[in-house]
């Protein structure tokens, strides 16, 4: 958009009028809300420029926009705010910083990480001295009856990469009972003391469907360590969070993301989850637009739960349901279709699992369908290989039988793909919802666990954008960082957390990522026409930057930090500084 412009986005701002209390046809007669002037605008909409990859391929852009009743009202140069500057508007000076869209995380858990925050954090220890020293410091100051839990714990980055067993807990926590969860929220380390509680030992139980306790093949000892659904067993026993705590969860994971440029969100939501976004929402306080969806093992029998939640508000909204199809690829229960390069001879499923809602697939394609004629959209965890195909088969079946076109119903993660099945999502309309930390992560131990060949499908950002797939980026915060930038660093460099390069041919230019977090996220669920780019109409999310991603040297995108977050216009952080 070109400054001359800016009288036709005054204009069409006028046809917002009706909603601003003024004539129709009189810009001039608005007054704004908020007025942000000297600014760096890069809307979103605008279309790629041929060879570049920047911010308006050079190409003077506009320099600020205007707010009112919580939506945006002009967008052009600085003179033209001037008329509708009004004694009442806060005017923003962005000091010539860049704007771009408000970000969304497109899977979250909010509540669960906002819980995190103030639990046993693990994910950065170096080794298992430092692992045991940080562990035996949180049971100190336990009371009988309390539990050590927290985790986000790996040991792939480590030097000697040992094996974690509750022989690293027993002698440091005593009778206080822990529960450690791995990174990826698959596998969970736990103590003799935990064990007890759930009453697991050498002479049972069995392993529940889609879950293994994993024992000592000799003496059939527990080690400590539990798979999937097996960390059931042992979880429900740990004091639920009051809805009390929860509330501050949510509170404390809003002020996080707002912090980090997020304005909205979509949450994989735990049922007692959607009372507390409901009671913020009745109260107002919610400063993150929360798309939910429901993580149930059994949707047919929850239909009456997501009636009652659904206020279907700018701001709060359940959009449908959560599911499962297998595990995580670090804890070795991604379902793949061939074995795992590093499975040992004993593994009891060389293969990984497929999650017990998804076992057998004939019986889950059933629930899609139904879920899928009831109007619900669906947000369904998949990453192995042969995972992800059978769910694009249960898509493939409920378009057949419903033909209802658009649903866009979504894959989570879809991290390691058959490269068959790449122009899949476009033709069904799938959403790819993926996580490009996830890559950085685990591209220290990906080739060691699949071998070089099957790669070629792995966090294919570059192929399913190519393929015409509708690709939205998020964190699954609290497993990884919810920061986006460091996202948006992972998607575009390619570089591991151990610092090496690595599949940099699956990689996204710079604008493409910052689709993923914007546009596409709206798109992703049918709010393109309110939210994901800074046009005339369209919701106030906007975010105002420290440095700007378009002049930083490419490697250095994820040192972006963020100078204010706005949500309908409403500033919700602004940097101390």
């Amino acid at each position: 958009m070109t400054i001359s412009m800016v009288a036709v986005w005054i204009v069409a701002g006028a046809a917002h009028a009706e909603n601003l209390g003024v004539e129709a046809g009189d810009p001039h007669s608005m007054q704004a809300d908020v007025a942000i002037v000297n600014a760096r605008i890069w809307t979103g909409a605008d279309p790629p420029v041929p060879g570049r990859d920047s911010a308006g391929g050079g190409a003077a852009g506009p320099t600020a926009l205007a707010v009112a009743d919580q939506k945006i009202v002009a967008v052009g140069d600085d003179g033209s705010m001037r008329a509708l500057i009004g004694p009442s508007t806060r005017v923003i000076d962005a000091r010539g910083k860049r704007i771009i869209p408000g970000i969304t995380d497109s899977h979250t858990h909010i509540v669960s990480g906002g819980l995190g925050l103030t639990q046993l954090a693990l994910r950065d220890v170096r080794n298992q001295a430092e692992f045991v020293r940080a562990v035996e410091a949180a049971a100190e100051d336990k009371r009988a009856g309390q539990w050590v839990v927290g985790g986000r714990w790996s040991v792939e980055s480590w030097a000697d990469a040992p094996k974690p067993s509750k022989t690293w807990l027993d002698a440091t926590t005593r009778d206080v009972p822990v529960f450690l969860s791995r990174m990826d929220g698959h596998q969970a380390l736990v103590n003799s003391a935990a064990l007890r509680a759930a009453g697991i030992d050498a002479s049972g139980p069995a392993d529940p469907p889609g879950g293994e306790i994993e024992r000592d093949p000799a003496t059939k000892e527990p080690t400590g360590i539990l798979k999937e659904s097996a960390m059931e067993l042992v979880r429900r026993h740990i004091p639920a969070p009051s809805l009390a705590e929860r509330y501050e969860a949510l509170r404390r994971g809003m002020n996080h993301a707002n912090s980090l440029g997020i304005t909205s969100v979509h949450d994989m939501s735990e049922r007692e989850d959607l009372e507390v976004f409901r009671k913020a929402y009745e109260a107002g306080a919610l400063t993150v637009r929360i798309t939910a969806y429901l993580s149930v093992s059994d949707w047919s029998s929850h239909m009456e739960v997501v009636a009652k939640y659904a206020v279907r508000d700018d701001m709060y909204r359940v959009a449908g349901f959560k599911g499962y199809m297998d595990g995580s690829l670090g804890s070795r229960t991604a379902f793949m279709r061939e074995p795992y390069s590093d499975a040992g001879s004993q593994a009891l499923h060389p293969r990984g699992q497929l999650n017990a809602m998804a076992d057998p697939p004939e019986s889950f394609s059933s629930r899609v369908v139904q879920a899928d004629a009831a109007g619900l959209q669906l947000a369904v965890h998949a990453i192995g290989d042969q995972a992800n195909h059978l769910l694009l088969e249960a898509y493939a079946a409920a378009f057949a039988r419903n033909r209802v076109g658009d649903r866009r119903h979504r894959i989570e993660h879809a991290q390691h793909l058959l490269v068959e099945d790449f122009p899949r999502f476009a033709a069904l309309g799938v959403v790819a919802s993926m996580q490009p930390f996830h890559k950085a992560d685990d591209g220290r131990y990906a080739e060691r666990a699949l071998g070089k060949e099957r790669l070629a499908g792995s966090y294919a950002f570059r192929q399913l954008v190519d393929a015409g797939a509708l690709v939205c980026f998020g964190s699954d915060f609290p497993v990884v960082t919810m920061n986006p930038f460091a996202g948006i660093d992972a998607a575009v460099n390619a570089k591991t957390l151990a610092g090496e390069v690595w599949l940099p041919s699956h990689s996204l230019t710079l604008t493409e990522a910052l689709r993923a977090y914007t546009a596409n996220a709206a798109r992703a669920i049918h709010r393109e026409h309110k939210l994901g780019t800074l046009e005339v109409g369209k919701l106030a999310d906007i975010v105002i930057l420290a440095a700007d991603p378009f002049t930083l040297p490419i490697e250095r995108v994820g040192d972006v930090k963020v100078w204010q977050t706005i949500v309908g216009g409403k500033v919700v952080y602004a940097h101390p500084e």
